[in-house]
């Protein structure tokens, strides 16, 4: 039997932990949840208001809590008849024949960069492996663009971009993710090498030059503005361009679909890379000093070093800020919006070219105002970065003991 001590014990932890579950389930489960329920009805322009006669509604519905909602301006918003109908609506091109032929020939296309990661992680394990993971890579990058090619890679992925716009938006979106990764960590990878170099004069200069992109982060929409001017038909590129070329007469790159999506990436990578330098530099001087010298010695060369001192070591430092950017870049929305607002539109009610996830929920959601359609659509997206989530913890081994 529990005796007052211990029940006192008991009410004091329940006291000081008290405010933050409050919180938590004002501010994060509780709109969740409704979010799955607005998910569930047909709730938008033309059903507005809840009926606040059910029970459910009452419950829920925080309208129905401040009383009742202005009648006879529109019905209100009921169940969906199928439940799950605004799910159906987003997903159901992915299910068709052609879209799921595809995504299969898309997932195969890939799949030598996916052998090519699981053999380097094999070959990780071992002292002395049969064959460097430059050469592995390398006959990754290969195989894929042998495959593309065999099987017409940009016409599988259009295929799969006209199953629906939700399809076509996630796709775009993690090509851009995709695209942008390697992109950040290379450039990253880059100068931190350079400012790691003990040699380097006015080291401290350039780390501060070289973070301000990350520092002007903050302030996004100012800056990306002033990129903005440089694409412009008479902006700054176009300006350079005409010095060097006769009777250059520039496009407008963000009124063009490629260049526009080209830059996106190009602004993006100059905010980001900052992150990755001063991350990736961190690492680097963190590695002990003895292992370069062993190695030449021994007589590696640079390149052995960088892959197998360098890279290997700065893993556990790479792994999480590729995870963490992944994430960030996925939800894109103030640059690109500042930038080109989603555009240009091939079309009367399509997306445009770098109208990405967050961009076209915004869309959607002020212009069309289906927010059932919109819910539902917040639910999968919910569903898809979790389990990502998930995944690349334990990839970065970060919950290392929670699963066992």
């Amino acid at each position: 039997m529990v005796g007052w001590h211990g029940r006192r014990k008991v009410l004091t932890i329940l006291a000081f932990i008290a405010p933050t579950l409050i919180g938590v389930t004002v501010f994060s489960l509780y709109p969740l949840f409704l979010n799955i329920f607005i998910s569930l009805t047909n709730r938008g322009r033309f059903y507005p208001h809840p009926d606040c006669s059910k029970t459910l509604w009452k419950v829920i519905e925080p309208n129905c809590w401040l009383g009742e909602p202005p009648m006879g301006l529109a019905d209100p918003f009921s169940l969906r008849d199928p439940i799950y109908a605004n799910y159906t609506s987003l997903l159901g091109g992915l299910f068709t024949k052609e879209a799921l032929l595809a995504l299969f020939f898309i997932f195969v296309a890939l799949s030598p960069i996916l052998i090519a990661w699981r053999l380097n992680r094999h070959y990780a394990r071992q002292l002395t492996p049969p064959i460097s993971s430059g050469l592995i890579w390398l006959a990754g990058v290969i195989g894929v663009l042998s495959l593309g090619w065999l099987i017409n890679l940009p016409d599988q992925y259009q295929l799969l971009l006209d199953s629906g716009d939700f399809i076509m938006v996630n796709a775009r979106t993690i090509l851009y993710v995709l695209v942008c990764m390697p992109l950040f960590f290379t450039l990253g990878l880059v100068m931190a090498l350079i400012l790691n170099n003990q040699f380097l004069r006015a080291r401290t200069f350039f780390r501060v030059i070289l973070i301000v992109p990350w520092a002007a982060s903050t302030v996004a929409i100012m800056m990306t503005l002033i990129w903005q001017f440089f694409f412009r038909q008479q902006g700054t590129i176009n300006q350079i361009l005409s010095v060097f070329l006769t009777d250059y007469k520039g496009p407008a790159f963000l009124n063009r679909s490629i260049w526009a999506w080209v830059a996106v990436v190009l602004v993006n990578l100059w905010y980001t890379y900052p992150f990755f330098m001063v991350t990736l530099l961190g690492g680097l001087q963190s590695i002990p000093v003895e292992l370069y010298e062993a190695a030449e010695v021994d007589g590696a060369s640079w390149w052995q070093q960088l892959t197998n001192i360098t890279l290997p070591l700065l893993r556990p430092v790479a792994m999480p800020i590729i995870v963490l950017s992944s994430l960030t870049t996925y939800k894109v929305d103030a640059i690109v919006w500042a930038l080109t607002r989603g555009g240009p539109t091939a079309g009367a009610g399509k997306p445009g070219a770098t109208e990405f996830v967050m961009i076209h929920a915004y869309k959607q959601i002020f212009q069309t105002q289906a927010f059932g359609r919109m819910g539902a659509f917040a639910v999968i997206l919910f569903v898809g970065l979790f389990a990502a989530t998930l995944y690349s913890l334990r990839i970065t081994r970060i919950t290392e003991g929670v699963y066992e």
